[in-house]
């Protein structure tokens, strides 16, 4: 009788026996982080394209995060996604349509674009960045999250029509 069969068999029946609980690196009980949220999105000028800022609503349910903004397939919309660990850490995921209607972006009106966001949950607060990749295309943003106490209505979202918000350039003396 070949012994690596007894042998794998022992193994295998010893794995089903050890509790999962701690192989997970996000946990079930997500639900401290669960709630309606506020994202405020800031996103510096660069190149010919200027600055602008969003707001809209967001929630997480059994620790998944989800903000959207504007509607999808037009141009401005952005969806964002991902997971929050028990610690608060997440790396969240964006996706979206340019909406510019400035200067070399207005050329890529409508284009998909996505990036990265590394994010740090605390109760009921959150801060993250966008991951600016070579920094060829990509833009510094900045995103800041507010929980919404239980029973809320959502955060108002910042227009559609008009979803980007120029900040003007500081006035020089004359």
């Amino acid at each position: 009788m070949n012994i690596a069969f007894p042998l794998r068999l022992a193994v295998l029946g010893s794995l089903m026996v050890l509790p999962t609980g701690g192989l997970q690196t996000v946990s079930n009980s997500a639900g401290k982080f669960d709630g309606n949220w506020t994202t405020h999105l800031s996103c510096e000028a660069h190149g010919e394209s200027p600055a602008y800022k969003f707001v809209f609503p967001s929630t997480v349910k059994d620790g998944n995060f989800h903000g959207q903004h504007g509607e999808e397939g037009n141009a401005g919309y952005l969806v964002i996604d991902g997971q929050i660990a028990d610690d608060g850490l997440a790396k969240l995921a964006a996706k979206g349509l340019v909406s510019g209607p400035h200067g070399l972006i207005s050329s890529m009106r409508g284009k998909n674009y996505s990036y990265n966001i590394k994010a740090q949950f605390t109760g009921d607060k959150g801060t993250g960045s966008r991951d600016e990749g070579a920094g060829i295309l990509g833009r510094a943003c900045t995103f800041e999250f507010d929980k919404q106490p239980d029973g809320s209505t959502p955060a108002p979202v910042t227009p559609t029509a008009a979803p980007v918000t120029p900040v003007p350039a500081p006035s020089t003396p004359q």
